[in-house]
Order: structure tokens, then C-alpha cells, then sequence
């Protein structure tokens, strides 16, 4: 029997985010609707959920004897890992002490650097995958470009939303890429993996959802990226019915060897009939936030409902949708700007079919994603048409621009 009590009372069912940007404040918010009490952690004051959290703390989520501290004195029902980046191996011991770790300690250790889950499903479950190899040194690392061969993409083995990645496409983007991966993993430089470049058609994220009553797949997210950052995605993406089966088959596959309950990411390369995995993720994506629109049961709503211990008997689909980022740079490189504006709101949203989302974030140093603008219509086309044109009459202060 699911219990829930009253927040800020002895009775209170609590979670804790593990990391508060823009994903973890749409969890918090469909957690809030059922009565959890809620408390945020991240590396940066005023993070998008801890604007709307009971409580929140400030610290790197790397620092695991802080993390400790901070779970031995809130004692939550729930714990939520929000972000890579974190010590995993502290929620690891954590678990074993009693705590609840979503989905689980072991999925949140796998998946917070690509070593881990590459090897289970390749390794272990035998999922098609790239070719792939692992270097921790600049010579280990050549040696595995010429293994690999060029065009490669290289990643740190712990990074999001794309950053530190890159694709070697000829010899003398090797040194270059090796610096990116070096300056654009979560935990600083170090291990990379190095990717045979896949010639795929298109790239899917399947989400799926483990519940008590089951796993169940959402109809699949086509998306596109720039240096591997989420810049628009839409759903469905069109895929014939062999691959669709083929990618609930991966889907499901990976999800169970992880366990627990919760919504997962799954990344996928598709060519023809053909499917890939590529990574995953234990909990809400990015190219997700199209589900804010598509469905009854957003992601964050699905996610929330998991991992109470709530059964999903139902989904419904709305038809086709689009998502479109909103991404902001900075004028002059490595300034940070805090005041941040946005303005011609009234004319984004003027359209039948078009919201906006704006994430609250505090700061962007060069560039960061600070929204999203998410539409529907009567095909994918149509909606992500009307997601541009409702970018283009978006308008932000003096000190930034638009992506």
C-alpha cells in the first residue's frame, strides 16, 4: 500500500534531488502535486528546483561525504540522482544501509560514466553497439583512433548534454578533439571512449518507464543535436515496425538489467530495420521535454508516479509534437551574465498549439539552454515548423543572443 503524508510534517513522504537544473525541477514539481516533500541539492545556488523546493543545499554532488551528511540528516524515503555527476559509490553504501536509491544505486553507478553501461549491454547482454574502445592517456588514445578508424566520435565516459564531445572527421581533428574531451567531462579530464562513427539514418530516444505494474515504452523521439547538445525533438519518429520492435526489445533488455522503478532513456542509432544502442539514462532525457506537450503523463509525471510505487495503466498520446531548445549565448566569450530577459512572449505563444517553458536558470557563462518552446500539430513536420517560427519571435535582452 502507497502512503503518503503531509510535507513538513513527522509524516511527510520525502525526496531528495540529486542535482536541480531543469529536468529535476519538473520532477519536483509533479512529486509537490502528490504531496512529497521535496529537497534539492546542486553545485549552484538557486538552481531551477531549488526555487520551488522546500529545502536545498548547496555542494558538489562528487563530494560524497557531504552527500552523506546531507542524506543522514534530511532521511529521505526517496533518493533521485538528477545528473551524472555524482558519488556513486556513496549511494552505493547508502543502499546497502536501507536507503532507496532511484532506480537503483547500482543503475545510478553503471550510468554515470559510459564505460559501465557500454560493457553491460554489449559484454553482458550483447546488444548490437559501436566499436568501441577506451583510452586514459593522450598515446592510449591515438593508438584507439587508429584502432577505430576515422570518422570517430569521442567522448568523456562521464558528460551531458553533449558536453566534451566531438567527431574526429580527419587526422588533424585529433589533438583538438582530445582537448575538448578533456575539458568537457563533468569530473574533469581523464578516461574517454572512442566511437566508430555510425552511418544510421536517424537517432531515437525510446523512453521507458519500470512501474509496479510493469515497463512500458513511449512511442519513439526523433531528435537533433549540435555537438552532441539537444536542440529540437519531436514524436513520433517514424520508423518502420521491424525497428520498433526491435528498439522495445533493447529498451527492455537494458532497463531490467539496470532495475528498479522510474523512467530510463534509451539512446538508439537506426538504419532501415537496424538498431543500435547507444546510451542510457536512469531518468528523464532532455529530448523528453517534447512529453510535456505529446501526453497526458509528462516524463516528470511518469517518473513521479514510478517511483512512489504508482502502477501506469495508461498513456495517452496526444499525436504529433515538437520541442524546440532555447538556447542563449553570451556576447563577449567566458563573461557571465546574471539578468537575463526575455520578452515578445505574447506573440511566441499567439499560435493554436504552441507553449513555452522558461527554466529560471540564474547564470549562462558562453552558452546554456534557458527554455524550451514545445508545439503541436497535425503531422511531426507541421509542429516542428510551428516550433521555429514561434523561436523567431522570441526576443532576449542586450547582454545575450540567441542560438
Amino acid at each position: 500500500m502507497v502512503t503518503i503524508g503531509t510535507p513538513l510534517k513527522k509524516v511527510a513522504k520525502k525526496a531528495l534531488l540529486c542535482g536541480s537544473g531543469e529536468l529535476g525541477k519538473e520532477i519536483a514539481i509533479e512529486l509537490q502535486r502528490y504531496g512529497v516533500e521535496v529537497v534539492a541539492l546542486d553545485k549552484y545556488e538557486n538552481a531551477p528546483a531549488m526555487q520551488i523546493a522546500h529545502r536545498s543545499y548547496v555542494f558538489s554532488m562528487l563530494d560524497g561525504e557531504k552527500l552523506r551528511e546531507v542524506i543522514e540528516k534530511e532521511q529521505p524515503d526517496i533518493i533521485i540522482p538528477e545528473v551524472e555527476a555524482i558519488a556513486t559509490p556513496t549511494l552505493v553504501q547508502l543502499e546497502k544501509e536501507g536507503y532507496n536509491v532511484i532506480p537503483t544505486a547500482n543503475a545510478a553507478f553503471l550510468t554515470m560514466n559510459r564505460e559501465g553501461i557500454r560493457r553491460l549491454a554489449a559484454e553482458e547482454l550483447k546488444l548490437p553497439t559501436t566499436m568501441y574502445e577506451f583510452a586514459d592517456t593522450y598515446e592510449e588514445f591515438r593508438k584507439a583512433v587508429e584502432n577505430i578508424g576515422i570518422p570517430c566520435v569521442v567522448k568523456p565516459i562521464m558528460s551531458s548534454s553533449g558536453h566534451g564531445q566531438s567527431t574526429i572527421k580527419k587526422a588533424e581533428d585529433i589533438d583538438a578533439s582530445w582537448k575538448i574531451a578533456q575539458e568537457g567531462g563533468r569530473a574533469g579530464g581523464g578516461r574517454v571512449i572512442v566511437e566508430k562513427f555510425v552511418d544510421f539514418d536517424y537517432e531515437i530516444t525510446l523512453l521507458t518507464v519500470r512501474h509496479s505494474a510493469g515497463t512500458t515504452t513511449l512511442e519513439p523521439i526523433g531528435h537533433h543535436q549540435v555537438d552532441g547538445d539537444y536542440r529540437e525533438s519531436w514524436q513520433p519518429q517514424a520508423m518502420s515496425e521491424v525497428a520498433k520492435e526491435r528498439a522495445r526489445d533493447i529498451a527492455i533488455a537494458i532497463t531490467g538489467a539496470l532495475g528498479g522503478y522510474g523512467i530510463f532513456g534509451v539512446e538508439m542509432f537506426v538504419k532501415g530495420d537496424e538498431v543500435i544502442f547507444s546510451e542510457v539514462s536512469p531518468r528523464p532525457h532532455d529530448t523528453g521535454m517534447v512529453t510535456m506537450i505529446s501526453q497526458d503523463l509528462s516524463e516528470f509525471g511518469l517518473h513521479a508516479r514510478a517511483v512512489l510505487g504508482l502502477p501506469i495503466p495508461e498513456i495517452r498520446f496526444y499525436g504529433s509534437s515538437a520541442s524546440k531548445a532555447i538556447v542563449i549565448k553570451t556576447k563577449q566569450d567566458g563573461k557571465t551574465v546574471t539578468d537575463v530577459q526575455f520578452s515578445n512572449l505574447e506573440k511566441v505563444v499567439e499560435e493554436p498549439g504552441v507553449q513555452i517553458r522558461l527554466f529560471g536558470k540564474p547564470e549562462v557563462t558562453d552558452h546554456r539552454r534557458y527554455g524550451v518552446i514545445l508545439a503541436t500539430d497535425e503531422n511531426v513536420e507541421k509542429a516542428l515548423a510551428k516550433a521555429e517560427r514561434a523561436y523567431s519571435k522570441l526576443v532576449v535582452s542586450d547582454n545575450v543572443t540567441l542560438i
